[in-house]
């Protein structure tokens, strides 16, 4: 009898031990695969919107290096050739959602890229106001889609765990792209060319950036099951995981448009949180980005250390914007706390800008506290990604939070007055406001997803889940975050 037990007791620690192996070997599986993907995808995304912010930003650093007297720009109309980048923006940000599930989503981005990089170096031509308000619009057809498809890229390839730290990593290029255009532009500054160096910032960044997008081509896939850098096994696998944690696509068939999806996503009431918070950061934004070195000269830097000093705001930017996408990515209830929190130094900030008594030193201090502002975006761009079900609702929500940093862009520059220039506190009476409702419409889109949750614990009590739907494949259908049966969602 003993015996017996011994052997049926060896018999169920084998099988045990065999079972904790096989678990500890799909975990170093899928971290393995993991580390692949990120070692492919994530370096190309940061780069490229190192390019992306590089290229619609060094504006301001062309501003103090002679642009606007070359240029013959009087009163406003400096404001005017920074905003209508963001009209060109808007006007291709909801067609760019539609193509980029209709077209191979890597060799759309390249060779948007690529044009966009021609039109950076043709912007060295321009003479007057209207050839600037011309490139300057057409680049921002071009960059219209980038964000949007690096976003549909990001909920291809990881899972809801996945995608806050990468959103994240690959939005902080945007930060490290002005870090690399303040050591750049003061390089290019120390030129002496007869050619006027702001014409050489556009030169130089735009044949390199046009020349990132002709290697784009060859290194970027399109689709999971496109890549070279997985093996069939591997594919599967992360198809299975993004099925499963439903982000990425399922099927070949959800790639239809479904307008009753459009029309979900517009009634709602998160779509509409997720607009706010989009136009409050943005105003803000654009406004400091396209001016940050006026304002910088205003207190007493030359153009060429302007260039400088705006170094340690990027490098805040920078790791506040990885710092929180670890955090909501290891948290799953934080992301609308972290918004909030990385607008309180900005409104802090603005209000020392904004009072006149505050000497140049503290302004300088105030102007870096502006610089956690940027974290918010993308904490709302992951947030949005993981609360969204159904491709088209999806994409609609991406164009929707995206029609609103337009919006927000396009006003940002115009709060900044020629004639109050070099204090300009119409912009930072208006900055301080937008981050105020940021915090307030944070807090209000955490109480409405906290009362979603609620409601489905309740239906799930009341009659169980529901049966899934599948279709002939045996996967999920296109369903919503409305129809899931299993949606739990981020706050």
């Amino acid at each position: 009898m003993v015996k017996t037990q011994t052997k049926e007791k060896g018999a169920w620690w084998t099988l045990y031990n065999r079972w904790v192996i096989k678990l500890l070997k799909e975990i170093h599986n899928q971290q393995t695969i993991l580390r692949k993907i990120d070692w492919r995808l994530l370096p190309i995304m940061f780069i490229t919107y190192n390019f992306n912010f590089i290229d619609k930003s060094i504006l301001s650093s062309a501003a103090v290096f002679g642009l606007e007297n070359d240029t013959h720009l009087v009163g406003q109309q400096y404001s005017w050739v920074s905003s209508i980048f963001y009209f060109g923006y808007l006007g291709w940000t909801y067609p760019t959602t539609i193509f980029i599930q209709k077209l191979p989503v890597g060799r759309y981005v390249s060779i948007n890229t690529i044009i966009w990089g021609i039109i950076v170096a043709c912007t060295a031509l321009c003479t007057n106001f209207g050839s600037l308000l011309t490139v300057r619009f057409l680049l921002g057809v071009a960059e219209a889609t980038i964000t949007p498809s690096f976003v549909y890229i990001t909920s291809m390839w990881y899972t809801r765990e996945e995608i806050p730290f990468r959103t994240g990593t690959w939005f902080a290029g945007n930060s490290f792209g002005g870090f690399m255009a303040s050591l750049l532009a003061y390089v290019i500054g120390r030129i002496e060319s007869s050619i006027s160096l702001w014409r050489w910032l556009f030169i130089i960044f735009g044949f390199t950036t046009m020349s990132w997008g002709i290697l784009l081509l060859f290194i970027l896939p399109s689709t999971v099951e496109s890549s070279r850098f997985l093996n069939e096994e591997e594919k599967k696998h992360v198809l299975d995981s993004v099925a499963r944690s439903g982000t990425g696509k399922t099927t070949r068939s959800t790639s239809a448009w479904k307008f009753e999806q459009v029309i979900e996503c517009l009634i709602d009431p998160k779509t509409w949180f997720f607009f706010g918070i989009s136009i409050c950061t943005q105003i803000p934004n654009s406004g400091t980005q396209n001016f940050a070195n006026l304002v910088l000269q205003g207190l007493g830097f030359t153009s060429l250390q302007t260039t400088l000093v705006g170094i340690p705001s990027s490098f805040i930017a920078f790791f506040t914007i990885l710092i929180t996408g670890w955090l909501a990515g290891k948290y799953h209830e934080i992301s609308c706390y972290l918004i909030a929190l990385v607008v309180v130094a900005p409104v802090a900030g603005s209000a020392l800008i904004y009072s006149t008594k505050a000497s140049n030193g503290v302004k300088l201090f105030a102007y870096y506290l502006l610089a956690t502002g940027p974290g918010a975006l993308p904490l709302a761009m992951s947030l949005m990604t993981n609360n969204y079900k159904g491709v088209t609702k999806k994409m609609t929500v991406t164009a929707f939070l995206f029609l609103a940093y337009c919006t927000g862009n396009i006003a940002g520059p115009q709060t900044f007055k020629t004639l109050e220039a070099p204090i300009y506190p119409t912009a930072f009476r208006a900055i301080m406001i937008c981050y105020t409702l940021v915090v307030v419409e944070a807090l209000g889109l955490r109480i409405y997803l906290s009362w979603m949750n609620k409601k489905l614990r309740m239906r799930l009590a009341d009659s169980g889940p529901p049966v899934p739907v599948m279709n002939t494949d045996g996967m999920n259908e296109d369903m919503t975050d409305w129809q899931s049966y299993d949606m739990v969602y981020w706050l």
